[in-house]
C-alpha cells in the first residue's frame, strides 16, 4: 500500500480512495461525509477545510492487497447466516443485524480465530441470547486501509456463520401441581407470568390444569396436554427432593427420554426437561419448573425456553452456563441484555 499526500487545492478532480469521516459535535453524530470513489469538486473544498483537512491521501494498492471495504464484504459473506442482514461497508466497517425475533446462534471459537489476526476487529453480541428484529448482532472491520489478500481469505475461512433461529409459535400448556393450590388454600401466582414469557417468544397459551401431588394424576395431566397438541408442557410445583414431591417421577413416566434434571443455574437449579412423542410425530418438551419461578423474575426456565422455541437443543448449553449462570437480581431487570441470558 502506498499513500501519497496531495495539497487540498490540487485535489479537485481526484478520486477519493477511502471514506472521510466528519464529526458533528452539535448533533453528536459521526459518519462518512465523503465516500470512497467520490470525485472532489471545488464546492467540496470548504467542507473539507471545516473538517480540518489541508491534504488528502491517494491510496495505491499493491497487486496482493485488498481495500478495507472489499475486505469487509468478503468477511460479511462468510459470517452472515439465516435471518440476518448487513449494512454496506462504511470506512471498512459492517454491521450485521437480526431480521426477526429469535435466538442468536454461532460458535464463539470462530470469533476468536478471526481476531487472532491483530488487524481484524470482530465484535459480537453473546451467543445463545434472545434477540429482536433489527438488533445489532456483530460489527467488524479491518484496522488499516488495506490488507493482504491472503489474510482476508484466512479470516473468511475460519469465520463461522452467525444466525438467528426464528422463534416458533409453539402451543404451550401449564400444569400446576400442589394440593394447597388445588384446594384453593393458596392462589396460583405463576400463570400470568408464564403467559408473558411465552408471548415474548411467539408462543400460544392453550390452557392451565391443576393436579394433586400424585404421580398418576400429574402424568395424566401432561398426557392430556399432549393429546391436545401441546408442543411444550411446563409443570410447576413438586420439584424438590421432598418425599411428597412427585413431579419428577411423573415427567419420567411420560417422557421417552430425560434431557437433564438439575442445571448449574441459580435461581432454578432443580429444573428438569424430558422429551415425549407428540401425536403428529414431533417432540413435546416437558419441563419441571422449581418453585422459584413463582417469586423470582428470571430463572433457569427463562434461559431454556428460548432454545426450545427456536428449535435448539438446550442440553449442552445449560451444562456450560455455570459461568454467567448466577442471576444478579438487577433492579431494574435488564433481561435479555445481561450475562444471565447468554453463554459467556
Amino acid at each position: 500500500m502506498k499513500l501519497t499526500e496531495i495539497v487540498l487545492d490540487d485535489a479537485v478532480g481526484m478520486i477519493l480512495a477511502h471514506d472521510m469521516t466528519m464529526i458533528d459535535a452539535k448533533l453528536g453524530t459521526k459518519g462518512a461525509r465523503f465516500k470512497r470513489g467520490q470525485i472532489v469538486t471545488v464546492e467540496d473544498l470548504p467542507v473539507l477545510r471545516a473538517m480540518g483537512r489541508e491534504h488528502i491521501s491517494i491510496l495505491e494498492l499493491e497487486p496482493n492487497e485488498t481495500h478495507e471495504d472489499d475486505a469487509a464484504r468478503a468477511l460479511c459473506e462468510a459470517l452472515m447466516g439465516e435471518n440476518c442482514s448487513s449494512s454496506p461497508p462504511a470506512e471498512g466497517r459492517v454491521t450485521i443485524r437480526a431480521l426477526c425475533d429469535g435466538l442468536l446462534v454461532y460458535d464463539p471459537q470462530t470469533v476468536h480465530r478471526v481476531n487472532e489476526d491483530p488487524d481484524w476487529v470482530l465484535a459480537t453480541a453473546p451467543p445463545y441470547r434472545q434477540v429482536r428484529a433489527g438488533q445489532p448482532l456483530a460489527g467488524f472491520r479491518i484496522r488499516p486501509l488495506s490488507i493482504e489478500r491472503h489474510r482476508v481469505e484466512r479470516a473468511a475461512a475460519v469465520a463461522g456463520r452467525i444466525a438467528v433461529r426464528r422463534f416458533k409459535p409453539l402451543k404451550s400448556g401449564l400444569l400446576t401441581t400442589g394440593r394447597e393450590i388445588l384446594s384453593g388454600l393458596v392462589d396460583d401466582a405463576f400463570a400470568d407470568k408464564f403467559k408473558r414469557k411465552i408471548s415474548s417468544l411467539g408462543g400460544i397459551f392453550i390452557g392451565q390444569r391443576f393436579s394433586d401431588d400424585d404421580t398418576a394424576l400429574i402424568s395424566s395431566g401432561i398426557r392430556a396436554f399432549i393429546e391436545e397438541g401441546a408442543d411444550v408442557v411446563v409443570c410447576t410445583g413438586g420439584m424438590s427432593v421432598d418425599p411428597d414431591d412427585r413431579t419428577p417421577g411423573a415427567i419420567r413416566l411420560v417422557s421417552r427420554s430425560v434431557v437433564f434434571q438439575g442445571v448449574p443455574i441459580l435461581p432454578g437449579a432443580m429444573l428438569m426437561m424430558g422429551l415425549a412423542d407428540s401425536p403428529s410425530g414431533g417432540d413435546v418438551a416437558i419441563l419441571g419448573a422449581p418453585a422459584c419461578v413463582v417469586h423470582d423474575e428470571r430463572t433457569s426456565l427463562d434461559f431454556v425456553l428460548p432454545f426450545i422455541f427456536a428449535g435448539e437443543d438446550p442440553a449442552r448449553a445449560v451444562r456450560r452456563h455455570g459461568v454467567g449462570g448466577l442471576c444478579e437480581g438487577c433492579s431494574p431487570c435488564h433481561w435479555p441484555s445481561c450475562s444471565f441470558s447468554a453463554l459467556n
